[in-house]
């Protein structure tokens, strides 16, 4: 079940999200912290990360569109 991760509105773009990934899927773009969902593996380095606890690991089926 491929996962991925979603960052929350309340995201101060600290970048330890961005540091904490290994395959640089997350990106912060004009005070905006991002994730690119294809291609995100799940592997939860950037939630771990964040001092804020705003980022979650979510099965890519359950996410919004």
């Amino acid at each position: 079940m491929k996962k991925t991760a979603i960052v929350g509105s309340n995201c101060v773009s600290c970048g330890n999200c961005v540091n904490a990934c290994p395959i640089g899927a997350v990106y912060i773009h004009k005070g905006i912290t991002a994730v690119v969902t294809d291609k995100c593996i799940g592997c939860g380095k950037c939630e771990k990360a964040c001092p804020a606890g705003i980022i979650e690991i979510v099965k890519r089926e359950d996410m919004a569109i």
